[in-house]
Parts: C-alpha cells; sequence; structure tokens
C-alpha cells in the first residue's frame, strides 16, 4: 500500500487539504497528516483541520509520495519550514512523488525541485518568481518526471485523480471517480 504524507500550515486551502485526504484514502492509500506543529490547524477559511500527528513525528517515516496543499498564508507557512524543503529535496533525490496544488508550487520551486520541469499554479504565484528554470503552462494538472502541480480548488479533484492513478493505476483511478458521480463533458 503506498504511503503519502499531507504537511498541513496554518491557513491552507481546506478545499484542497480535505479533497486530497479524502479522495486518496478512498482509493486505499495511507494517508498521513502531519502539522507544522501540535496545535490545530485553522484553514485559510476558518475550518479547523486536525492532523493525525505533528511533522517531526511524521519525518520519522518513509512515504510514496508528498502534497502540498495550498492557499495562503498556508503555503507561505510551508515555504518557510526548513524541514519542507529537507523532505522535498530528500524525496525527489529518492525518486519519490513530490505534488504541490495552487499556491505550493512555489515551494517546490524555492526547494529546487522545478528547475527544468513544467509546472502550473495558482495564476499569478508561479510568475512573480520570474524564473527562467522552469516553464509555466495553462493546464489543470501538469506532470514532469515525479512532480506533479495544479492551479487551484477549482482542479483539486482532477489533481487527487492523477495522484491515484500514479500510486495505483488506472483501474483504482476510474473505481474512485465512477462512486463520485462526476459529470463527464457530452
Amino acid at each position: 500500500m503506498s504511503r503519502v504524507l499531507i504537511p498541513l500550515a496554518q491557513g491552507c486551502e481546506e478545499l484542497e487539504a480535505v479533497t486530497l485526504i479524502d479522495l486518496l484514502r478512498r482509493a486505499g492509500i495511507s494517508v498521513v497528516t502531519a502539522g507544522l506543529d501540535a496545535t490545530p490547524v485553522v484553514a485559510s477559511r476558518g475550518t479547523r483541520l486536525l492532523p493525525d500527528t505533528t511533522l517531526d513525528e511524521a519525518l520519522e517515516h518513509d512515504y510514496d509520495m508528498v502534497v502540498l496543499p495550498g492557499g495562503q498564508p498556508g503555503s507561505d507557512n510551508l515555504n518557510n519550514d526548513a524541514r519542507i524543503h529537507t523532505l522535498l529535496k530528500k524525496m525527489a533525490h529518492g525518486g519519490k512523488f513530490t505534488a504541490a496544488i495552487c499556491a505550493a508550487p512555489a515551494v517546490l520551486a524555492h526547494a529546487g525541485l522545478l528547475d527544468g520541469k513544467r509546472a502550473t499554479g495558482f495564476p499569478g504565484t508561479l510568475e512573480k518568481l520570474a524564473s527562467t528554470k522552469f516553464t509555466i503552462e495553462n493546464y489543470p494538472v501538469v506532470r514532469d518526471g515525479n512532480v506533479i502541480t495544479s492551479r487551484g480548488p477549482g482542479t483539486a479533484m482532477d489533481f487527487t485523480l492523477e495522484l491515484i492513478e500514479l500510486l495505483s493505476g488506472k483501474e483504482k483511478r476510474a473505481q474512485v471517480e465512477a462512486g463520485l458521480q462526476r459529470p463527464h463533458p457530452q
């Protein structure tokens, strides 16, 4: 069974965080949510989230993927935490998946994980980095190697389904998606 770590920072985007947690668990993937400290997380719209553990405790284990929810100031809080940068670099060097949505792809950029890659994020987030080290694309979800990025709350379901497919295959993705009763374009 795949194991995914989702760090939850104060001010994260709750729609993204909860969508990630819910759909990955529907797929039978082991999900660990970790707060940057031991306090409940108050998300960007005031929703209180109770992480499974602290980041320090979570870092004692190995993961197949780390996923960063976006939102502000959540993404900035992730970016300002040296443990997150160390974790992201360790995952990348180990050939593991790193993923981020909304404003959080900027955390991947600051950690150097987007260098030479294609990525997307919330409009203006990556552009303001004025980097020529990566290419910004205008798609809901962009995968480049083991790095997966997405645009924002409205793409959270597509993003998570892509992560499910990477970790558990197309059949599991189709099974989870069927249960969601998502309309398909005609």
